[in-house]
Formats: C-alpha cells, sequence, structure tokens
C-alpha cells in the first residue's frame, strides 16, 4: 500500500471485534514507529501506557464514556487502549517554546499520534484518537503521577466498520502558494 491509500484508508473507528485481540509484535511496531517520531529539538516528551488487561482496559474505558453525553460507549469494545502521556521537553524545546509562544510538547504529542493511528492502520488494525475521558481516574488507575498529564487514549483493534468515503475541503480553500489568500 503506497501512503496515500494508507492515509485515505484510514478512519476513526468507533466499532471494534471486542473478541480479536491485537498481536504483541503489532503493538511493538506500532510502538517502535511512535518512538521514531520526530519532535521539537529531539525532546521526546511522551511516555506511552499501553493497557490491554481486559479488566483494566473495561476500567480505562468506563472513564473515557459519559453515560450523560452519551459518547464514547464503544471504546469498551477496543482490547487496547494506549495513553500518551506528556513529559517534559528537553531544555532547547523549552526555551524555544517559551520565546516563541508555541507548546511543542503539545505539538510533538499530535504528531506522535498521527504516527500511532497510520502504523495501526499499516498492520490492519483500527484506531480513533479519545481526548474525553476522566484524566484523574485513568491516571489513578494507571498509577500516573497527578504531575503528569495524560493527554489522548487511542483505542485500537480490528475494525469492524466499514470504511467511510472521507469528507474534506477541497484542496483550492486551504492550499495558496507565496502568500495567504
Amino acid at each position: 500500500m503506497d501512503f496515500l491509500d494508507l492515509v485515505s484508508s484510514r478512519q476513526s473507528v468507533r466499532a471494534f471485534d471486542p473478541e480479536r485481540i491485537v498481536e504483541k509484535e503489532k503493538l511493538e511496531r506500532i510502538i517502535e514507529i511512535a518512538r521514531l517520531s520526530p519532535s521539537a529539538c529531539n525532546a521526546q516528551p511522551w511516555s506511552f501506557v499501553v493497557v490491554d488487561e481486559p479488566e483494566l482496559k473495561n476500567k480505562v474505558a468506563d472513564a473515557t464514556s459519559s453515560r450523560v453525553l452519551g459518547m464514547n460507549h464503544f471504546t469498551k469494545q477496543a482490547p487496547v487502549h494506549l495513553l500518551l502521556v506528556e513529559e517534559k521537553v528537553n531544555l532547547s524545546s523549552g526555551i524555544g517554546g517559551w520565546i516563541k509562544k508555541k507548546d511543542y510538547a503539545q505539538l510533538d504529542l499530535g504528531i506522535v499520534a498521527a504516527h500511532i493511528v497510520l502504523a495501526a492502520q499499516e498492520e490492519g488494525l483500527g484506531t480513533c484518537i479519545v481526548g474525553w475521558f476522566d484524566e484523574e481516574k485513568v491516571k489513578g488507575l494507571l498509577n500516573i503521577p497527578s504531575s503528569k498529564r495524560v493527554w489522548l487514549d487511542i483505542v485500537m483493534g480490528y475494525s469492524t466498520q466499514p470504511l467511510r468515503k472521507k469528507s474534506r475541503k477541497p484542496i483550492e480553500k486551504i492550499v495558496s502558494y507565496n502568500s495567504y489568500k
């Protein structure tokens, strides 16, 4: 599969085969690709918590769903939750971010999340990036220090969902050359 086909076929999956486990070799390749992701000043301001033990995974899934808003109930179907934890940036990234008023760690976490979902797609796995969850509950369940931020939960597994047509803005609406339009 070429890269355009890979990106075109990746979608946010909200229906997983709960009986089919994700093979450890696939998870290890995905983590290796994440580890190699670029970051500002090579700060690598991330760590990952892979949750695949069924009982614990269900508790993490409970922390992502909201009965009141009726959202994220699909997360319990996913056999893997991969949580992205923000770590400290190095000195040059920290100083650069302060001078330029940019949070490079957050940008880097977005980059690593993109690498993870595309690596999973290449492995034949579906993913959904979940940002809505009870962070304090997740920290407690996974022994993450209170001083850390858990930015994203990427749920992962074998999709049972058909491929949908992507709806994106046309190129001419989002690209200009040599001057902002």
